[in-house]
Formats: C-alpha cells, structure tokens, sequence
C-alpha cells in the first residue's frame, strides 16, 4: 500500500480499545472516520457520534463507505466478515490494527511501551508528561484517560507514544525508536503456551530497535531482561533497588496517592508526587519519568506532569458511593494484577469489609492459571465469580466449570467465595448483602465493568431528584 495520505478509514471492530485509539487519533489528523461493530454498547456508540466517528451497528457489506482509502480491522474480525469480503471485491487496501499503528508511526519518533501488565497505565502518563513538557506527541493507549475522554489522540510534535500488545506478535508490526518493556509473565495462552515461547517473541521485538533507539527495561524482571539481551539499542534499565540506571526509594503513601524519590545512578533527580492509589503505578510512573527525560522532557515539568495526572479508567475506578458502600471498577484479569488492585484496597480503606466480583477472561487463561487465580482472590472478605467471559473462544461448557472450581479452591482457602450465574446477580448482591462501610470491587476485562456504568447513571439520576 502506497504511503499516501489516509483522508477517509472505515474501521471494522471499531469498538475494540485499541481501534477506538485509533479512531479517534484519526480522526484528530483530519481523517474521515467510518465505522461497525457487532457488540458495541449504546454508551460507546453515542460517545462516538458526538466525537463525530460515524458508526454502525453490526456488519454489512452496505456499511462500506465508496469513498474510503483504507478498511482496517480489529484482530477480532475473521476474514471473512462481509464488509473485509466488499473491501476484497472494490480491491481497496486493508490493513490490520498494528500494520495501521506501523504505518502511521513509520516517519515519525516512534515509542513502544510493551508487557504483560502496565502498558495502558504507562502509555497514558508517558503521554501527558509529554504534552506537559510541550512536545505534543500522538498517543495510543488501551482505555479512555480521565478528563480527556479519549484514549487516542493526535499531537503536533512528532513523537508518536503506542501501547503495543504482544497477542499474535502484533507488536512487530510497529516501527519504534524507542521502547519501554515493562515486565513479561505467562498470559495469552493461545498464542503462548510456555514462558520460553513468550520470551522469544518479546526478544524479537527488542532486537527490531535500532541502534540509535532506547530500550528502557525493567530490573525487576528477569524474563524482561532475558529478551533485553537481544536488542543493539542502548538498554537502560529502572527499578525500584539501587542497581538500576533508574531507581525508586523513600517511597511513602500521601492522602491522594504515592509520593517518592528517584535518582539517576547515584545522583538524585527528583521527589515526584502521583495521585493514583495503587502501589505499583509508582513503578510505571519511574518507567515513565525515565523515558519522558529520554525524550527532551525537563526535570520540573515532568514533576508538573505527574502531580497533575488524572489517571486511567478502570483502574482502580472509584466509581462512587452506593448506599454506604464504596464501589471500585478495575480492568484486572490477570492473577498479578488482581492481587496488586486488592491489596491497594486493603491499604487505602484498612479493616473495612472488601468484597470481590470477578469476571474471568478466556477460558485457556484461566485454565492455565487457575490456581493462581484463586490464591490472587485469597486477598479479599467476600468473592464472587461469574462465568468466564470467553473473548476469541468458542462458548463451552468450561465457562461454568473452571469458574466454579476457582470458587470452591478460594473457599477451601478460608474466604467465602460462590459461584454467579450472571452479571445481575453481581448486582443483586451489592444492592441485598453489601453493607455501609463495605468496599465492592469489580473486576476484568470483559463486560463487567456495565455494573459500575449502571451504578454511576443511578447516582446521577439520585443527585438530580
């Protein structure tokens, strides 16, 4: 495909996260943007018109705009879904998501942020810290950041900062200078059976980075550093010990958050203040300053940048207050990430009683980490599950059955746990069980997150009679 200028794209998968990034940096480029999907919500899609990306639901071939450049696809869009089929007859270009984040990252500055967990988090800060210092990059991240309500946008300058998943090696499709590995750890069992097979393609992706390029690499991890190996970029490292180029100490919480020092080798850079909750953030928030410096950022805007960051939806969400008890939404779907996000409950509201809902998402992911899973809810009073949420896979029987069995492991462990049948139940038992005091945390990557929406419009409609 020539590397002419898009002017219109007809987006296939458009309510996906990374096609809406995509959608709406577009569209901040002056693109004119089209667009379907089979499952997108009535939220997103009204959002969507008012941003001005016309949308359809469902697919048909009729949805294919004449006057498009270009159709791309989600990873979720088979081949042969009628609009691909319509697009394959009128012979006009297609491109995948990561070949159109390749293509339009192609002759620019391109930064990568890349792991198992942390990317949209590190994405999203490493961004704002950049428009702070005044270098307006073009960022895509995996979920919308607060205040903005975008998580795609496009800048002036011309670094252009993507979230870049490893699923199916999408991330070698990408043309980046730069690139931040945050960690690597079992997951997409699909496409990674093994850790081994999971490094490797991670090394591919470090060793794709140029020579003049910056790999900044997390110490923490050895599986990270295994596939650092391989890059001829200058590999940098941060981490939250003296050892690393970049290092964390005298970390403390405050009443909104995190405050900490960082120190370049042996000199001391700065104290940073973050207003997110969560513990681990201040490792990503390192990543971030490290880059952000690497990338012409100063010292005292970079400080600015990150007081002033409002963080990511779905994590670590407060949605609000119901009836006395404290509702939290966050994307955790993995057996680390669920243990990070209720042990920050547990630290921010003390010996208050936390419940936990989550929703499981695949069913090879859960099968091959189901005793990590129940351990990981092990942190919680109370635990619901509900049946898997089975994104890519074929409904089976297994949604039931492995979210049962991680029900009854978690009690066996001593924590009250039962399986859900449905997302209603869920909701059910906040409204009945649920106490003043408690703290109710949703969680996944699925569609679990309607409960928060549903209690925040019944908020809404509270305050306003």
């Amino acid at each position: 495909m020539r590397r002419t200028r898009i002017r219109a794209a007809h987006l296939v998968g458009i309510g996906g996260s990374g096609m809406q990034a995509l959608a709406q940096l577009m569209h901040g480029s002056r693109c004119r943007i089209t667009g379907s999907d089979q499952t997108i919500s009535d939220r997103l899609f009204w959002q969507m018109h008012q941003q001005g990306l016309r949308v359809n639901r469902g697919h048909d071939a009729a949805h294919l705009p004449e006057d498009a450049d270009v159709l791309i696809y989600s990873p979720a869009i088979p081949d042969d879904n009628p609009e691909r089929r319509e697009a394959a007859r009128c012979r006009l270009p297609q491109l995948s998501l990561s070949q159109a984040i390749g293509r339009l990252m192609s002759g620019r500055t391109g930064v990568s942020v890349a792991g198992t967990h942390g990317k949209t988090s590190t994405t999203a800060l490493l961004g704002h810290l950049l428009d702070t210092a005044g270098l307006s990059p073009s960022v895509l991240a995996g979920a919308e950041i607060r205040g903005r309500g975008a998580s795609g946008w496009a800048g002036r300058g011309s670094l252009f900062v993507a979230e870049s998943c490893e699923y199916r090696q999408h991330f070698l499709d990408l043309t980046p200078r730069h690139a931040i590995l945050l960690n690597i750890e079992p997951d997409h069992f699909d496409c990674f059976p093994t850790l081994e097979s999971s490094i490797k393609t991670f090394s591919r992706f470090a060793a794709q980075l140029p020579d003049d390029g910056t790999l900044l690499v997390n110490a923490n991890c050895p599986s990270a550093m295994q596939a650092a190996r391989q890059s001829q970029a200058d590999i940098v490292t941060f981490g939250s010990r003296i050892g690393a180029n970049w290092w964390l100490s005298d970390m403390r919480q405050t009443s909104l958050g995190w405050r900490f020092r960082v120190f370049y080798q042996s000199t001391f850079f700065g104290e940073f203040d973050l207003p997110l909750p969560s513990r681990h953030q201040v490792l990503n928030a390192v990543a971030a300053i490290a880059m952000s410096h690497q990338l012409g950022a100063k010292r005292r805007d970079i400080a600015e940048g990150l007081q002033s960051f409002p963080g990511v939806v779905r994590r670590f969400e407060h949605v609000g207050s119901w009836r006395g008890v404290t509702l939290i939404d966050d994307y955790a779907h993995h057996p680390t990430a669920i243990r990070s996000t209720l042990k920050t409950a547990r630290e921010r509201y003390g010996r208050r009683r936390v419940w936990c809902a989550f929703q499981p998402h695949q069913i090879s992911r859960t099968k091959a980490l189901l005793p990590d899973f129940a351990r990981s809810l092990c942190v919680a009073d109370q635990v619901l599950i509900s049946p898997i949420y089975a994104a890519r896979e074929v409904d089976t029987d297994d949604r039931q059955r492995l979210s049962t069995e991680m029900a009854n492991r978690v009690n066996r462990a001593g924590v009250p746990a039962r399986f859900v049948e449905s997302l209603d139940e869920i909701t059910a038992t906040i409204e009945t069980e649920a106490r003043p005091g408690d703290v109710f945390v949703t969680l996944g990557a699925g569609d679990i997150d309607r409960i928060a929406h549903q209690f925040t419009q019944r908020l809404q409609r509270h305050r306003a009679s």
